[in-house]
């Protein structure tokens, strides 16, 4: 009997020595990196990690977005704005002018709150929406830049007339609208052709200025800014020498406009541009140096022939603009 019980605990203790080896196994496979079935499959967190976030590249920079970003912030940037309207994207949060939301954004700013003015963010308002994106413009003094990064990923929006396809890219890039952009752009490409041919060769010794009236002055632009790449690039047209020689926007004055004496100008006036010198377009019209430009005397003066907060460069601005500019062109 003391012999059976002597042999039976012998075995008890070898069974419980080799589980303890089997468990030090597992550890050490642990340690070294080796998979086991356990950790076989990857945590809830490194799944999300991986799938929450993806890159876009614009403009040759490479951005980390949310995978879904659907709450979408606009500050500074009109040009986002347009794209916005064209491709009916509702932001989250959007720019106001003169406190209100624009009457040609009303289609897409159902959903979204006012952040400020063009100029002026509101960032309180902008970190309570927790957006996944915002978008500001190039324009933005680093400071403003600095601020907006703390509260999501930033892209500045391109304020120069010729990035349009990669601004209108980009915003249907981060709304799945890629197929929508592509349309609108074959779509200008074909219009920019007709609009050649129904124009033929009646410009060829023509001169045509855009020309905006902000705070009571006139300004001209690079022929990259505003609707100068619609008149210069696609139309084919030739530039004034002064609007060649322009680096940025560039104030200009009646004896200046005289000089360069335009065949045919387009002006924009916008009242809040205007606010502290609301009758700068009426003084214009009536001055008598004005008066006796060609374009003047002709009658081939188009003011605000689209929306006057239009910036001239997006799709939006270039659709609305080439089709007016044509309709006057031709007369």
């Amino acid at each position: 009997m003391k012999k059976t019980a002597f042999i039976g605990m012998l075995v008890l203790l070898l069974v419980m020595l080799a589980a303890c080896g089997n468990s030090g196994g597992d550890k050490e496979a642990a340690g070294t990196g080796e998979q086991t079935p356990a950790s076989s499959e990857p945590t809830s967190e490194t799944n999300e990690t991986a799938s929450d976030t993806r890159s876009i590249t614009y403009l040759g920079q490479e951005y980390i977005i949310p995978v879904n970003a659907e709450k979408i912030v606009i500050t500074g940037a009109m040009e986002a704005m347009e794209d916005a309207l064209v491709l009916d994207v509702h932001p989250a949060g959007a720019i106001t002018i003169g406190g209100e939301f624009p009457e040609r954004f009303v289609s897409i700013t159902d959903q979204a709150q006012s952040i400020g003015e063009k100029t002026e963010p509101n960032f309180e308002t902008i970190l309570s929406l927790q957006p996944d994106v915002i978008l500001g413009t190039t324009k933005f003094k680093p400071e403003v830049v600095e601020q907006l990064k703390k509260i999501a990923p930033l892209i500045q929006v391109s304020h120069i007339a010729s990035d349009w396809k990669d601004n209108l890219s980009l915003m249907a890039e981060l709304t799945g609208k890629q197929d929508e952009a592509k349309q609108i752009i074959e779509e200008y490409e074909a219009q920019v052709e007709a609009s050649k041919t129904e124009l033929g060769d009646t410009l060829n010794d023509k001169e045509v200025v855009a020309i905006r009236i902000r705070g009571g002055e006139m300004y001209i632009y690079p022929a990259n800014v505003f609707v100068n790449p619609i008149l210069y690039e696609d139309l084919g047209l030739t530039p004034p020498a002064e609007v060649t020689a322009a680096e940025a926007q560039e104030m200009i004055s009646v004896e200046q406009f005289a000089e360069m004496n335009p065949d045919y100008v387009f002006i924009q006036f916008e009242e809040q541009s205007n606010k502290d010198n609301p009758a700068a377009l009426e003084d214009l019209q009536n001055n008598p140096i004005i008066q006796k430009t060609t374009a003047f005397k002709d009658d081939h003066v188009f003011i605000n022939v689209i929306d006057p907060l239009s910036e001239g460069g997006p799709a939006w601005s270039r659709t609305n603009f080439l089709t007016a500019a044509v309709e006057q062109l031709t007369k």
